[in-house]
């Protein structure tokens, strides 16, 4: 991948306990918008490399909430291979097709949010870009120890393979509408 090519690369930056991640998507802001907000398009691509959403359970509102299941379907995962891991966020804010605030913690299959897993206030900006959309992913966290936790857990390699899928989602609606 070359500099000159801004689509498909991540940026991120850590200021003390907030991690920013940028990244720029070939397709308009209200499709990038709806691939995030909508259980439908989430279950294409939400989840790194070799998972999938076999639960994903969306109440877009604020006070709603986003219940998903993430599990290991690659052998080549070893340890990893059939493990899965829950998450629930409980939206906050949302601006159609602008922003989307939520805090985002690890749980259970009942959605109890784990208290021993870093929990992640995180605000999505969509900004349009002449037809592509660049989206800013602003995650707070209460620390930078907690911040750390989650990168050393591999959340970067994972938010990069997430939106890589999430790439070649929109490439796929888009050539089939």
């Amino acid at each position: 991948m070359t500099n000159s090519n801004q689509t498909n690369q991540l940026v991120s930056k850590v200021e003390g306990s907030t991690l920013i991640l940028e990244r720029i998507f070939k397709a308009p802001r209200e499709l990038v918008f709806k691939a995030f907000s909508e259980a439908e398009h989430l279950k294409h691509w939400w989840g790194p490399k070799g998972w999938t959403l076999p639960v994903c359970h969306v109440d877009f509102r604020p006070g709603g909430t986003w219940h998903y299941c993430m599990k290991c379907e690659d052998k080549s995962q070893g340890d990893f291979y059939g493990m899965e891991s829950w998450g629930k966020a409980i939206y906050r804010e949302i601006s159609i097709p602008e922003q989307i605030i939520y805090t985002d913690g690890f749980s259970d299959a009942e959605g109890n949010i784990s208290k021993d897993l870093p929990e992640t206030l995180v605000q999505l900006d969509f900004i349009e870009l002449d037809g592509q959309t660049k989206l800013v992913n602003t995650g707070k966290y209460a620390s930078p120890e907690a911040l750390q936790q989650v990168i050393d857990m591999g959340m970067l390699p994972g938010i990069s393979q997430t939106f890589d899928n999430l790439d070649v989602h929109l490439e796929n609606i888009q050539k089939h509408s």
